[in-house]
């Protein structure tokens, strides 16, 4: 496809619907098409090469500032399961794995012997604390479930290392204020997973551009669609599986018999462990929606759940039972800001972002971006600008984002996805959650305090109780 739109590279579609490679930022091409009589579109191609012209290009290089010219990068995955293996494949471009842990010996056996993480080399632990205490290792990625990001974190930045940590950082609001806490403290790099800012063919960062420049006027909407989140159960308890420490999985959970679909890939749907969907894509899809409104340092006034649905019995925004999943299934909750802008996280329509703004409206989701309205029109004569793409990414270029992660560890800058606008963004998400457990009760949220207004339960719920020798400290 790419090969025969080039061809039409310079002139214009001449036929509605017609593909016509257009250079919007300067150096980037991509799809514009026009077709249609109500509407023009937008529409990004899903190629390598979008943006990439204004990539540095990666090498052995990235990791010379750790200690010598020669030398890349000491790397440590702790959370060796199928998210994990995955970033760690990534970072091994850019640096070399000295340490795998996992609290699954399988798992991390599998990492260790993987021909592109450990090389068969790299030792492996089941506590990540023994990790931390080698002095070969510069920064972890950690590929936990969601309950042991934040005490992972904390302990990997006070031992001086640097950390990426996938999303959603945190299990609960209190925690992201440890976490900036922590990292303003010790000066760590930390990045957030939340790739969509970096990758994915930057057809996020277009978006959030074009929300930013006003191509679609004054906005008047945020949706992030999500999708729905799974039933299951009745599951029966089983017998530990002897290569997994049980115990040390729960971590700061309650303790409770082993059930499978507790663990590895499952965990998002327990309140114990994780947010269910509203913080597992909710991290993504509002941080996208925030950032576009400029509104990524800040957080709602107000919650409001217009749909919210449970798959078993709370009390007092806890789950009755042990053998079911329980975060909310289908949802609709509507978080407004103090510009009086409201953004719906939603389950029911396609997966993505949508901006409606009074003259148009943009659509984005991983393989594509739309746009309807005037703007279109004005691309031709007014290309988005590398600056403002630079801008949003913090003056850094537009590399991928372990690429942008490792970079920052060498010359000390701030990533792309850091930990306080992330805080930000899953606050909305945690705030979602906690007014659905509560039956759907309407939250004000003060933004500059970080308080839930004239609701003692609802605000307590900001953190949880948490099991001895596993709390998370700041």
């Amino acid at each position: 496809m790419v090969r025969n739109v080039q061809r039409l590279r310079g002139r214009a579609a001449s036929s509605p619907g017609e593909a016509v490679f257009l250079n919007l930022s300067g150096d980037a091409d991509m799809f514009v098409r026009t077709g249609g009589k109500r509407r023009d579109f937008l529409r990004v191609a899903a190629s390598s090469a979008l943006l990439a012209p204004l990539s540095a290009p990666a090498g052995k290089a990235l990791g010379a500032e750790f200690r010598s010219k020669n030398e890349r990068p000491g790397l440590a995955l702790i959370g060796a399961g199928g998210q994990g293996k995955g970033d760690a494949m990534g970072a091994s471009h850019f640096g070399d794995f000295v340490a795998v842990c996992d609290v699954d010996k399988n798992h991390a056996e599998a990492a260790k012997e993987h021909h592109r993480i450990g090389k068969g080399k790299a030792e492996s632990y089941g506590d990540y604390r023994k990790v931390l205490d080698r002095k070969d290792v510069d920064a972890v990625i950690v590929g936990t479930p969601d309950h042991w990001h934040s005490k992972i974190t904390i302990d990997a930045m006070k031992a001086g290392k640097d950390v990426y940590c996938e999303k959603p950082l945190t299990l609960t609001i209190d925690e992201g204020k440890k976490l900036c806490k922590v990292a303003k403290e010790t000066g760590r790099v930390l990045q957030v997973g939340t790739q969509q800012r970096s990758d994915h063919n930057k057809v996020f960062l277009l978006a959030v551009a074009l929300v930013r420049s006003g191509r679609i006027g004054k906005i008047k909407k945020v949706t992030a669609a999500i999708g729905d989140g799974p039933t299951g159960g009745p599951f029966a308890k089983e017998s530990v599986p002897p290569e997994l420490n049980w115990d040390m999985w729960l971590g700061q959970a309650p303790k409770v018999d082993y059930i499978k679909q507790r663990c590895h890939s499952e965990f998002r749907w327990w309140y114990e462990y994780s947010g269910g969907k509203l913080t597992d894509w909710g991290a993504h899809h509002v941080d996208i929606g925030t950032w576009a409104l400029g509104m990524e340092n800040t957080g709602p006034r107000t919650i409001e759940v217009v749909k919210g649905e449970l798959p078993v019995e709370f009390k007092n925004g806890y789950p009755t039972v042990a053998d079911r999943f329980n975060t909310t299934t289908h949802f609709l909750v509507r978080a407004t800001f103090a510009n009086g802008i409201p953004l719906e996280i939603r389950d029911d329509t396609e997966n993505g972002v949508t901006f409606v703004g009074e003259g148009g409206r943009i659509f984005v989701t991983r393989d594509r971006i739309d746009l309807d309205g005037g703007a279109v029109g004005a691309l031709y004569k007014d290309p988005v600008s590398d600056s403002l793409l630079r801008e949003l990414r913090k003056g850094k270029p537009l590399d991928g984002h372990m690429e942008n992660f490792i970079k920052c560890c060498g010359d000390r800058g701030t990533p792309v996805s850091d930990v306080w606008t992330h805080h930000r963004a899953l606050t909305t998400c945690h705030l979602a959650n906690i007014a659905i457990r509560l039956g759907g009760r309407k939250l004000t949220w003060d933004a500059e305090k970080e308080q839930i207004v004239g609701d003692a339960e609802a605000d307590a719920m900001q953190t949880r109780p948490q099991r001895a020798g596993y709390e998370v400290t700041a």
